[in-house]
């Protein structure tokens, strides 16, 4: 354990000398400090908390940023040690190759710790300190950051395969950039233009669950608009994931096989490799 946080503490001394921390901080705070600002006025007919409409403005908007920093931060994690001759160098020292793997997940984890909670969290308490926000719904607002967290982790897993699985750096970014594509904008424009097609109504309330579940992204989406019923009431969802047999623990269970899958294969991908 003393190695991997050794490793971990390289990895976000790093991630504050590139200014990756604070740049995560400024943008994600900024972002959640506006829809807040914004997010006072009711829903439709439902009178929802702030925190309520916030909630379900940054769980849509973290889909498209946590997944996007998250793989920048990883995508060279292990290929860009391979090009810069410093892989070879590092297990020199007394570490094997799985703590090299776990050590730079657990900094990567705790750069977007820092950023989520600082980001997030401070925009909140500069609204209920200076702006005399409210804090009713604020459960539903730490789950979302820790939710975020685990969404977060999903893509630096994956992050972690692509940059094991190929040889550059350019195409390791390339490959990165697909992925956040795929999960976060292609995968429902498949699913939704399959639905609209499909005139015979082959695909049942069951399957499209099943279909949305296998991706991380909706898995999340659907966790933050559904757990709460503040939240679920003005997003205008409530009852939908419990008829369709999505619990809170399911949706949990399909992010966190999105973590452990990837890095397990990265494990034995690398430990395989030749230096």
């Amino acid at each position: 354990m003393k190695m991997l946080w050794v490793l971990a503490l390289k990895e976000i001394r790093d991630g504050l000398r590139n200014r990756w921390i604070a740049a995560a901080i400024i943008l994600l705070g900024s972002l959640a400090l506006a829809l807040s600002l914004l997010g006072s006025a009711p829903t439709g007919s439902v009178k929802a908390s702030d925190l309520d409409i916030t909630v379900i403005s940054l769980s849509s908007l973290s889909v498209y940023l946590i997944p996007l920093i998250a793989l920048m931060l990883s995508f060279d994690a292990l290929v860009g040690e391979f090009e810069r001759g410093t892989m070879m160098l590092l297990l020199t020292y007394p570490v094997s190759r799985w703590q090299v793997i776990m050590g730079k997940f657990l900094g990567h984890v705790s750069i977007l710790f820092i950023a989520i909670f600082a980001g997030y969290g401070g925009a909140i308490l500069i609204m209920t300190i200076f702006a005399g926000g409210s804090l009713d719904g604020w459960e539903a607002y730490v789950t979302m950051m820790m939710s975020s967290l685990i969404l977060g982790a999903v893509f630096i897993a994956l992050g972690y395969l692509v940059s094991v699985l190929v040889k550059e750096r350019a195409t390791a970014a390339g490959t990165a950039i697909g992925l956040w594509l795929v999960f976060v904008v292609i995968y429902d424009l498949i699913l939704f233009g399959a639905l609209l097609m499909d005139d015979e109504q082959l695909i049942g309330q069951q399957l499209f669950s099943t279909l949305m579940l296998i991706s991380p992204t909706d898995s999340y989406r659907i966790f933050n608009l559904s757990l709460f019923e503040g939240v679920s009431d003005a997003a205008g969802i409530a009852g939908i994931a419990s008829e369709a047999g999505m619990s809170g623990a399911l949706l949990l269970g399909v992010m966190s096989l999105w973590v452990v899958v990837p890095l397990m294969i990265t494990l034995f991908v690398f430990q395989k490799r030749e230096l």
